[in-house]
């Protein structure tokens, strides 16, 4: 479970494979006069603006371990915080499974999360002209959402980047869904590393509803993370002294 917690701390953005979720709905030609750069311009735009307006939330999360026959082999539960520009905690309220797989696997996910908030071990793995090139390859209905769908290319192999698809919404140019792998190989124990992550709008903002990853480990055979988003309060005012005492550096637990 190293070579899992070594993935899920990396991964950034996740493709459809085996056990993880598919779409259904035709992709349609693209509409005339779009072009990439004109899409890679109005989604940096976009998110430059989000992030401005985008003060502090919090998030319920669960995080799961579980085999291809649906069976959960390791669960923890806790409430993640944010604060703008670069502070996150994590607080546990409830794990349950097996004990080595939270402590191989899930608390270094989430401390890595809160180190990269904090800038400690950045990495710009932003889908932006700098990382990657898009090529366009029709528009597609996500649920309420239409959307550009493309192929994104990593301009470099890095592990912080992906090569496969994403889905941006058509109206105001927020990424809707990623699917791909890493842009190059993680370790000697991960042969192979599929992934998805959906996003939701929450009070005008596009934050993360599910990542699942799939992958196999060498001598260990295939097993899915999965993380819930839920129960989203954005912007909710937090107080100056709250922002000031919120720690980015470990997971907490709950008695």
């Amino acid at each position: 479970m190293v070579a899992v917690a070594m993935f899920a701390a990396e991964a950034k953005a996740q493709t459809s494979g085996e056990g993880l979720p598919n779409l259904e709905a035709r992709v349609e030609p693209l509409r005339p006069g779009v072009t990439e750069s004109q899409v890679l311009a109005e989604l940096a735009a976009h998110n430059e603006e989000r992030k401005a307006a985008l003060h502090d939330y919090t998030v319920l999360r669960t995080y799961q371990v579980i085999d291809l026959k649906g069976k959960v082999h390791a669960e923890e539960i806790g409430r993640m915080e944010f604060f703008s520009p670069d502070k996150k905690a994590f607080t546990v309220t409830s794990e349950s499974g097996s004990g080595l797989v939270r402590h191989m696997a899930l608390n270094p996910l989430i401390n890595s999360e809160i180190e990269a908030a904090a800038g400690k071990e950045h990495h710009d793995s932003a889908i932006s002209t700098d990382n990657y090139s898009l090529n366009l390859l029709g528009e597609q209905q996500l649920g309420p959402y239409h959307c550009f769908v493309a192929e994104a290319v990593p301009r470099r192999k890095a592990k912080y980047l992906f090569e496969g698809r994403v889905w941006i919404d058509a109206n105001d140019y927020s990424v809707v869904r990623i699917e791909g792998h890493p842009a190059t190989k993680l370790s000697f124990w991960i042969q192979r590393a599929d992934f998805v992550r959906q996003y939701q709008k929450v009070d005008g903002f596009w934050l993360p509803e599910t990542d699942q990853t799939l992958v196999q480990v060498r001598l260990y055979g295939k097993k899915i993370l999965k993380i819930e988003h839920r129960n989203y309060l954005v912007n909710t005012d937090q107080s100056t002294n709250a922002r000031s005492t919120v720690r980015g550096t470990a997971v907490t637990q709950t008695n």
